[in-house]
């Protein structure tokens, strides 16, 4: 009875890709401009979600409970709450950019006259600074994605045949 030669998992071509997955992950959350874009984007979300009480438009409860709600979602998802893999980073800036946006049109749709100056003041400015931070964050994701992407191999694994 032949034996074939048993290889080791440790060379195994998806083995080695989540491994560099991983250490690219590492890179780029470890430069300081990736730290400096989390820091800022925990502060913005906690900002957001504290606002209506900072700012004195709490009496409005449904753009406060909003607030609250999304500045929560903002802070976890930018600041990396979820995932340290850069792949799953880099689609929650791009969720963190679609609640930016509802930042900034939230005291025009939200139930009730909640737009007074107050609250669309604090929601444009906070919406576009949570804006202009996940756009950044995505960017680097995609720098490091592109980075990565352009010295690989384009053939599938043949499952180490040749």
């Amino acid at each position: 009875m032949a034996t074939s030669p048993q290889s080791d998992m440790a060379t195994h071509p998806d083995i080695i890709a989540m491994r560099e997955r991983h250490e690219m992950a590492e890179r780029t959350t470890s430069t300081p401009r990736a730290q400096a874009i989390e820091s800022m984007a925990l502060l913005t979300g906690l900002y957001l979600a504290a606002s209506p009480w900072i700012t004195g438009f709490n009496g409005f409860s449904t753009l406060a409970v909003n607030n609250l709600i999304t500045g929560i979602a903002y802070a976890l998802l930018m600041s990396g709450g979820f995932g340290r893999a850069y792949d799953r980073v880099h689609s929650m800036a791009w969720a963190a950019c679609a609640l930016s946006l509802w930042t900034i049109i939230a005291p025009w749709v939200v139930a009730g006259d909640v737009s007074t100056p107050k609250t669309i003041v604090n929601n444009v400015i906070v919406g576009v600074i949570g804006l202009l931070l996940a756009l950044t964050a995505a960017a680097i994701g995609q720098e490091r994605r592109d980075q990565t992407t352009t010295g690989r191999m384009s053939a599938p694994y043949g499952g180490g045949r040749t």
